[in-house]
């Protein structure tokens, strides 16, 4: 009886509405349309931030990039034909414990910045995600700092490796 409530307050992979590829991991799935749905949140799905969204599933999940590619690709679709968002954010606080909501919405915001810039749309779809996600505004907030600090430094680190002409490439 009680894992028949459970069911209906939890929802499974299949009953969110998403079309989950054969033999993925829903928890995967989720990340790779939260990716896509930032990544066009702009109007724009630019090839640096796909490529980013790809790597970061990489790092995430340790998975080839061509399936990473693959399923950012299947969820991007899916963007396309409906308003998907709050079946990807539903799937993903199943599967994501709070504390990796927060890690979720850093690598969401590594998107939002891929292109060097954040516009009114991606801003407003952070806040909203946010929400969908039970991530505070202040933990949403560090997130995006500890974005832009990472940013800075890197670029910080390529000017001085390109002014001391220490280029290995």
């Amino acid at each position: 009886m009680l894992k028949h409530l459970k069911s209906l307050l939890v929802p499974e992979p299949e009953r969110t509405g998403l079309k989950i590829p054969e033999n993925t991991d829903p928890e995967r799935f989720a990340l790779a349309g939260l990716l896509a749905e930032v990544a066009m949140a702009d109007g724009i799905m630019e090839e640096i931030e796909v490529d980013l969204a790809v790597d970061l599933m990489v790092r995430q999940f340790a998975m080839p990039s061509s399936e990473a590619r693959r399923l950012i690709e299947i969820a991007h679709t899916q963007c396309r034909e409906g308003d998907v968002l709050f079946r990807f954010t539903t799937m993903a606080k199943e599967y994501w414990p709070h504390e990796e909501r927060i890690e979720l919405i850093e690598m969401l915001w590594e998107v939002v910045y891929a292109d060097g810039r954040q516009d009114d749309f991606e801003a407003g779809l952070m806040r909203r995600l946010g929400g969908l996600l039970h991530v505070t505004d202040q933990d949403r907030g560090a997130a995006r700092k500890r974005v832009l600090a990472r940013r800075q430094k890197n670029l910080y680190e390529a000017v001085e490796k390109a002014v001391s002409g220490d280029d290995d490439e």
